[in-house]
């Protein structure tokens, strides 16, 4: 009997099986069909629309193909020199979450950084704040305001404050998705619980003195806001290893390449040109040297990346020519007729 071809979206992914939603709203555990691994390397993440065959006598659905995404959560595979690893899918919305008591203004950058790359909207969102004081608060929120608006709307939350989490609320724009990104313990499963309104997500215990937990977010999942959008909230991402990310480079960094756009030479790099404009801002301190630096290693980091993807496609070049050779030749022994 021919299987039925279904359709739905990953609303759900761990333990290598994507949970689908299918279209009449059943919830269906799948695996991917072979030829779609082995032939395009494609696997479906959290928010892909699929198309799903499901066999009789067959406790999985199977992932036979993945429509065309609108947008694309991507970071350099840690595990590969060349190759992208897409994290999430066809979004509308970024949030960036630090707690205020925390907040790592270079990881911060490179956040912008793969949040501005996927073109869509970005926000920030300092969580944590009933256990900082008013004034530590203040002055985060204007060194990260400082780094991240106005491109990136910055908001504060605390639990003690009903209308912060309703600020949050209004970012989810109902029928809209929106990723949450950032490392283990900020506080990412408390949000989408207060955003939610109940206890949806495992939160690990906060030790006494330092207010820090464990991590407990292990799967992605799209959850449901109640009277907005949906948020996914991703497992702490350790390694942000940047990918195609030229664009959110300059979104993150609008200042440095205002700056560049009035050195003396268009390839200028920074370094020690004559007529830099950028070295000339941070000798005179209208550029801090911390920023002046963290923009020089995203942008080495992105050459290293170019230079290694041109290393792997002139690698493979050479072997799809070896093995076309030898499929060519004749075997051992024998002679072509001249």
């Amino acid at each position: 009997m021919t299987d039925s071809l279904k359709h739905g979206e990953v609303v759900k992914l761990d333990r290598g099986y994507p949970l689908v939603r299918l279209t009449d709203g059943e919830l269906l555990r799948c695996e991917h069909a072979t030829a779609l691994v082995k032939g395009a390397d494609k696997r479906a993440v959290i928010g892909d629309v699929v198309e799903v065959a499901v066999p009789d006598s067959h406790d999985k659905g199977v992932i036979v193909s993945i429509a065309p995404r609108t947008r694309e959560f991507v970071r350099k595979d840690p595990t590969e020199r060349a190759l992208p690893q897409v994290l999430a899918a066809n979004f509308e919305r970024v949030i960036v979450a630090q707690p205020v008591g925390e907040v790592n203004l270079r990881r911060l950058e490179r956040e912008l950084v793969l949040a501005f790359e996927t073109g869509a909207a970005v926000a920030v969102v300092l969580t944590k704040a009933d256990l900082s004081d008013d004034a530590a608060t203040e002055a985060i929120c204007e060194a990260v305001r400082a780094l991240a608006a106005p491109a990136a709307e910055v908001l504060v939350v605390s639990e003690a404050d009903p209308a912060s989490v309703e600020a949050v609320r209004a970012l989810l724009v109902p029928g809209t998705t929106t990723v949450l990104i950032g490392r283990s313990g900020v506080g990412k499963s408390s949000l989408v619980n207060m955003l939610v309104g109940a206890e949806l997500l495992d939160v690990g215990a906060v030790r006494e003195g330092d207010g820090k937990g464990r991590h407990t977010t292990v799967s992605r999942e799209i959850v449901e806001v109640p009277g907005a959008g949906r948020i996914v909230d991703m497992p702490g991402v350790r390694g942000l290893g940047l990918w195609d990310a030229e664009a959110g480079i300059g979104a993150a960094f609008p200042d440095v390449e205002e700056l560049a756009g009035a050195c003396r030479f268009r390839d200028c790099t920074h370094h020690g040109e004559p007529g830099c404009a950028v070295r000339a801002a941070v000798d005179s301190g209208a550029l801090a040297p911390e920023r002046y630096a963290s923009y020089q290693a995203l942008q080495q980091e992105m050459a290293t990346v170019r230079d290694r993807r041109e290393e792997a496609r002139r690698m493979n070049k050479e072997k799809a020519s070896d093995a076309k050779r030898r499929r060519g030749s004749p075997p051992k022994g024998k002679r072509r007729r001249g």
